[in-house]
C-alpha cells in the first residue's frame, strides 16, 4: 500500500525535546518505521524549514521524508504555520498527481487542512489523527492560548469531511463528539512505545548518580502545561525525595532557559531548591536508563491528549503517579501500574507518591503489571495493526471509483 504521512511541523527527523518537537515526531516515526518494515511504500511529507535541506531524506526502515516548500524555509512556531496551509496543500496536490498514495494520514489539524485540500482532486481517502484538540487547548489555556482563532473550526470541519479520524485514546472520541464528529467515524488506536528500547534491564550507570533519596522523574518538553510546578510543590510534602525533571535544552543552556528559570525560582521559594535537579535534554539512548534509576515516574500535565512518558515508564517497569486526565486514563491502570490523581490537587499528588514510596513490595507489582500491559496493549506493533486496519477500510472500492471516474 503506498501511504502519505503528512506532519507539517513535526518531523521524525527532528531532534526531540523543543518547544515544538515531542510525542507527535515520535508516533510518526515510529508509525512508519513500523509500516516501511511490513512492506508498505510510506513517504512522510513536512514542510521545508530550512534551505539547505536535501528533498528527500531516505529513513533507515526503508521510508522517505520529502520536504515540501511552503512558507519560508526557516523554522517557525508552530501557530504561525496556519497562513501556509493552502500553498502545503496545492504542493500535496502537485507531487500526488504525479504518484498518487492509496491513503493519506494527515497528523495534526493543519496537516489534515493541507491533506484535504491535496488529496481532493485525487479522490485520495484521508485519515486524520488530531494529536490535540484546540477545543481542550482554549479550556485550559484560556487567553494564553496562541492557537490561530480559526483552529476550532476547521478541526470540526475536517473531523466532519475526512474519511475517518484515528483517536489516540477514548477521551477523545468524547471531545469530538462535542464538535459534531459522530463516534461511528472515529476509531481508537492508541500510541505505542518501543518496547525493545524502554525495557526492565536497563544499565543505571549512565543514569545520574543517587544519593540515599527516594528519586521521582519527570519528563517531556519544558513548557507550563506539562504541570512540572505541581510536582515541585508535590515534593514539599515528600520529605526525603528528589525530583528530577529531563526535558528542553541542552543542559548547558537550561540556565537561560525562561521555563526552566521559572521552574528553578519556584523550587527555591518552596524551600527544596536542593532537592530539584533539571538535567535539560538527555539523549533518547540514555532515557531508559534514566527511567530505570527512578522510583517513581510523575506525569502532572494540566491536560495531555495520549501522553508516551506513561509508557515509557511502564515499558521499563517503573511506576507512574499520573494526573487523571486525557489519555492518561487509557495507558495507566489505576492501582494497578500506578495511580491516577485528579489534576492540580497537590495534597492527593504528595499522599500517592507517600504510599508508594512506602512499600517496595507495591511498586514491584505495579512495575511488573506496567510492563505486561506495554506488551498487551501499547507496542508499536499493535498500533500499526489498528492504523492498517483502518486504512484498509477507507480504501475499500476507493480505487475502483476512481477508475470509473
Amino acid at each position: 500500500m503506498r501511504i502519505a504521512m503528512v506532519s507539517e511541523h513535526a518531523s521524525p527527523l527532528a531532534a526531540l525535546g523543543g518547544v515544538d518537537a515531542g510525542g507527535q515526531n515520535v508516533y510518526v516515526a515510529r508509525l512508519t518505521e513500523e509500516l516501511a518494515r511490513r512492506g508498505h511504500d510510506v513517504t512522510v511529507y513536512t514542510r521545508r524549514d530550512d534551505p539547505h535541506l536535501p528533498e528527500r531524506v531516505p529513513l533507515p526502515g526503508g521510508a522517505v521524508v520529502e520536504h515540501i516548500a511552503a512558507g519560508p524555509p526557516e523554522v517557525l512556531p508552530k501557530d504561525d504555520l496556519f497562513a501556509h496551509m493552502p500553498s502545503f496543500g496545492a504542493q500535496l496536490a502537485r507531487a500526488w498527481r504525479k504518484g498518487r498514495p492509496d491513503v493519506v494520514h494527515a497528523h495534526f489539524w493543519m496537516s489534515g487542512m493541507a491533506s484535504l485540500l491535496g488529496a481532493g482532486p485525487h479522490g485520495v481517502p484521508v485519515v486524520q489523527t488530531f494529536h490535540a484538540l484546540g477545543t481542550v487547548k482554549r479550556r485550559h489555556q484560556g487567553s494564553e492560548d496562541t492557537s490561530p482563532p480559526e483552529r476550532i473550526g476547521v478541526e470540526r470541519q475536517i473531523g466532519r469531511t475526512c474519511d475517518r479520524v484515528l483517536a489516540t485514546c477514548s477521551d477523545e472520541v468524547h471531545e469530538l463528539a462535542g464538535l459534531g464528529v459522530s463516534p461511528s467515524r472515529v476509531s481508537v488506536v492508541p500510541c505505542g512505545v518501543d518496547s525493545a528500547h524502554f525495557h526492565p534491564d536497563a544499565d543505571t550507570a549512565t543514569a545520574p548518580e543517587r544519593s540515599h533519596r527516594h528519586r521521582l522523574l519527570s519528563c517531556g518538553r519544558l513548557v507550563r502545561r506539562k504541570g512540572y510546578d505541581q510536582a515541585i510543590r508535590a515534593l514539599t510534602r515528600i520529605p526525603g525525595a528528589e525530583l528530577l525533571i529531563a526535558g528542553g535544552p541542552p543542559h548547558a543552556g537550561v540556565g537561560t532557559d525562561p521555563e526552566a528559570r521559572r521552574l528553578l525560582d519556584l523550587a527555591r521559594r518552596e524551600g527544596v531548591g536542593d532537592r530539584v535537579r533539571l538535567l535539560g535534554a538527555v539523549d533518547p539512548a540514555l532515557m531508559p536508563a534514566l527511567m530505570r534509576s527512578a522510583d517513581l515516574v510523575l506525569c502532572t500535565p494540566t491536560y495531555e491528549p495520549f501522553g508516551i512518558v506513561p509508557l515509557e515508564a511502564m515499558a521499563c517497569a517503573v511506576p507512574v503517579v499520573a494526573n487523571d486526565v486525557g489519555g492518561h486514563r487509557d495507558s495507566v491502570a489505576d492501582r494497578r501500574t500506578g495511580r491516577l490523581v485528579p489534576e492540580g490537587d497537590t495534597p492527593a499528588l504528595a499522599a500517592a507518591v507517600r504510599d508508594l514510596l512506602g512499600s517496595d513490595r507495591t511498586r514491584r507489582r505495579y512495575g511488573t503489571a506496567g510492563r505486561d500491559r506495554v506488551l498487551t496493549l501499547f507496542t508499536w506493533g499493535r498500533v500499526a495493526d489498528g492504523a492498517e486496519q483502518v486504512y484498509r477500510q477507507v480504501t475499500a472500492g476507493r480505487a475502483v471509483r476512481s477508475e470509473v471516474a
